[in-house]
Parts: C-alpha cells; structure tokens; sequence
C-alpha cells in the first residue's frame, strides 16, 4: 500500500512530545512491514524551525519525509506549499491518515480531501475530547467545530488508542468508523537496563513526573500534596514548558521541601528508560489524556504509575493492577500517596511483573498488524 501520513511535525521535533515518538514510530514500522510510507510535515521545531528548505525529501529512520515550511508558528503551523503539495498528488497515494486535529496543516488536508473526493483517516490524539471543549478558554474551538469542523470530518474514518478518547468522538460525531487501535510505542531491552531499587520502607520513596510541564497535566496536585507529605521522598521532574507557569508550579513548593523536588528538564531518546526504571512511581495527574505513551514506557521497565481516570490508559492499569487511581484533589492524591509508600511491597510486585505482560499486549508487530487491518478496511 502507498500511504500518506500528514502531521504538522515530525522527527526530531521531540520538543512536541508524545506524539512526534509515536507518529514517527508507526511510520517506522509501516516501512519495516514493506509498506510504501510519506510523511507530509513542517519544519515546526517549537518557537524555532529546522533548517531544511522547502519541499526538501529526507529518509528519516527509514521513512521518506517532506518537510515544508511554515508561515505561522505554534500552534496553527499554516503551510501552503505543503497543502500545495497535497491537492497535487493526492490520487497517488491509496491512504490518506492525518495525525491531531487544532492545526491549519490537518485542517486544511481535510479540506483538500474534501474538495478532491478522497476518503481519510483523522487520529486526533486528544484534541476532540471532552476536555477541549469544556474549557471556558476554548469558545471558539467549539464554534468551530460545530459549523465548520464537522462539516470537514462529516465522512472521515478515525483511529483512535483507547476506549476513553472513543467514547469522546462519539459524543462529537454520530459515527461507527471509529477503530481503537493504541499507540506504538518503542519498547527497552529490559535486559540491558540496570536499576537497582532499594528495598526497605525506611528510604526515602522515588518519585518521577516525566511529560512536557503543561497545566493539562495537573502537576500541582502532586506539588501540593507532597507539602502535607508525612514520609521522606525525592521527586523529580523532568520535561520543560513555558517558563512562568514553571515559576507558579515552583510557588506552590513549601521551603520544607523544596530539597526534595529537582527540575531535571528534558531527556530524550532511549535513555529515558534508564531514567524511568530508577525511581518507584511515575505520577501522571492529567486532567486529560487519550493515551499516555510515558505509562506504558514507565511499567515496561517495572516502575509502577498513580495517574487519573481521566488519562486514556487508566482502565488497563485499573484491570492489570499496574498502578494506583486517584482523583484531581490534594487531599485524594496525598492519601493515595501514603497507601503507596506503606504498600512498598506493591511496587516491588510491579516491578517483577509489568515488563512481560506490556511486551505482549504493547507488542509492535501485533499492533502493526491492526493498523494493517484498519487501512484495508478503509479501502
């Protein structure tokens, strides 16, 4: 098959986060299974773009990519030599899968799918979910979508990785093309990472966020929580956002504890496994999330999470017994936390068991053969 991947950034643009590994990894993998793949993306690099000219092909980890330029910077990403591009050689592609939604690159792939009469799979990656358009901030995108944006994915097919984002599309569109499929993630050579977990109540618990520090992500929960905290921990958290909200997450640090919390910034590539097998617990708090990669990265290295219901992989880690729910309240989070550390057996018990049971269920050539599927199906 000849598919056609659209997504407003691409590899190495990891400053985007979770979703610049996985898009870029079901590419990876597309090609590895003797599939014809092209990415159509930007040179969005954050604030900064890349410096690649227009229209310039480069093989990327084996996937062909064309990276156009931008005439606007985040969030709206507007490239009209790409959507150029696009209207030009659409009919030479069999499958059409535009990767998130809330950018002028997927927004106007879907017109030019529209107006050429070719069928397209939307993965929206979270940006249709309920948590969007809850938002008292977020008027305009549901005046939007209501007049324009439904009219444009009225007939498209979509991917989504979990239950919870399925059940979000289907409150916004009266569909059933609607395939759960979950992300493709790299997974480690488990055997090669060396962590050496202390056992023993008496050491302080470890503690790691490990996401891009946005407010979505509700890591003031944690902060406030561990300012009650009635145990010695560390936490650290790596990832980076913008400044002055770092500032007011730092604000909410009471002076006790503040030894105890390290901004580490960000790290990326394979040696975030390392980082993420040395610590007991990997905390998520979102408000939400239709996903989640860093869930399933942390549990196959064996460290345990506490996340929210509100994040995509919540119903698997509830039923494998994995981690730890709690609600987006301080007083929940800071009890689920103390049942944590006296529970330090749990952990250990994660640590022995989540790394197999994620390489069979997170298994890159099982889900590579759903994708496969889905892509027939929609042909």
């Amino acid at each position: 098959m000849k598919l056609l991947q659209i997504t407003a950034s691409y590899k190495p643009a990891y400053i985007y986060g979770g979703p610049t590994i996985s898009v870029s990894r079901l590419c990876e993998a597309l090609v590895a299974k003797g599939n014809d793949v092209t990415v159509l993306t930007t040179t969005a690099n954050g604030k900064e773009d890349f410096d690649i000219g227009n229209g310039v092909v480069k093989e990327v980890d084996g996937v062909k990519v064309h990276y156009f330029k931008r005439i606007t910077k985040d969030h709206s990403h507007l490239s009209p030599a790409l959507l150029k591009y696009l209207y030009k050689n659409i009919h030479n592609y069999d499958v059409i899968h535009i990767q998130a939604w809330w950018n002028l690159v997927s927004m106007g792939a879907a017109f030019v799918c529209r107006l050429k009469g070719k069928q397209f799979i939307l993965s929206p990656r979270g940006t249709l979910s309920s948590y969007t358009f809850g938002s008292k901030k977020n008027p305009l995108k549901k005046i939007f979508q209501r007049t324009i944006g439904n009219w444009l994915l009225k007939d498209a097919f979509f991917q989504v990785s979990s239950q919870k984002e399925a059940e979000d599309i289907k409150d916004l569109f009266n569909t059933p093309k609607i395939s759960i499929i979950p992300n493709i993630i790299q997974l480690p050579d488990v055997d090669t990472i060396k962590a050496e977990i202390i056992q023993g109540n008496n050491r302080p618990l470890k503690l790691i966020f490990f996401s891009r520090i946005e407010k979505k992500k509700g890591l003031e929960f944690i902060l406030t929580a561990l300012n009650k905290a009635q145990f010695a921990f560390v936490f650290d958290i790596y990832g980076t956002g913008e400044e002055n909200y770092i500032e007011q997450l730092k604000e909410l640090v009471n002076p006790v504890i503040i030894s105890k919390i390290n901004w580490k910034g960000s790290v990326y590539g394979e040696m975030k496994f390392q980082i993420l097998s040395e610590y007991d617990l990997m905390v998520l708090p979102s408000y939400d999330e239709n996903f989640a990669n860093v869930v399933i990265e942390s549990l196959s290295v064996g460290t345990a999470v506490l996340i929210t219901g509100k994040v995509g992989l919540s119903d698997y880690v509830f039923a494998n017994k994995l981690g730890w729910l709690c609600k987006q309240e301080v007083e929940n989070v800071k009890l689920s936390l103390n049942e944590i550390n006296r529970n330090r057996n749990e952990l250990l018990r994660i640590r022995k068991t989540a790394p197999d049971l994620i390489k069979i269920d997170f298994s890159e050539e099982y889900l590579i053969s759903k994708y496969l599927e889905f892509y027939k199906s929609v042909l």
